[in-house]
């Protein structure tokens, strides 16, 4: 049976992807199909607001994602997993999915919340994966 943990980072691979897509729809949609399929070497006006923060959500997820893969893979190698463990790793991975549309709406203080609760999540796997 696999572990929990592994769906999660498989289900995050999901949800980069869905970062990518999301910021590269709107960054064609603005720029043009022959853009996107252009070498990309011209100058660009800056992106709509929305395009913009999909494309800051996007390299925020990158920031946090090697961390996850790193304690939640730990843990499963270090034969330290657990409830805990679990529930760490949804709350990262849940929080995350809902900062995109947040951060995409442009939500303040609720999207925050939302970083915040999925650095509580990394925290939750990371105690477990360094203990000993």
């Amino acid at each position: 049976m696999m572990a929990v943990e592994l769906k999660i980072l498989a289900w995050a691979c999901v949800l980069l992807l869905v970062h990518i897509f999301a910021a590269a729809h709107l960054k064609t949609k603005q720029y043009g199909l022959k853009w996107n399929t252009g070498a990309r070497d011209e100058n660009l006006p800056p992106l709509d607001p929305v395009g913009g923060r999909l494309v800051r959500a996007q390299a925020n997820f990158l920031e946090t994602f090697p961390i996850a893969i790193i304690v939640l893979f730990g843990v499963v190698v270090a034969g330290r997993t657990s409830e805990w463990t679990a529930i760490g790793g949804w709350l990262w991975l849940g929080s995350r999915a809902v900062y995109l549309p947040l951060y995409g709406l442009g939500v303040p203080v609720v999207r925050s919340l939302a970083y915040l609760a999925s650095m509580v999540g990394l925290c939750i796997v990371f105690k477990a994966f360094v203990a000993g």
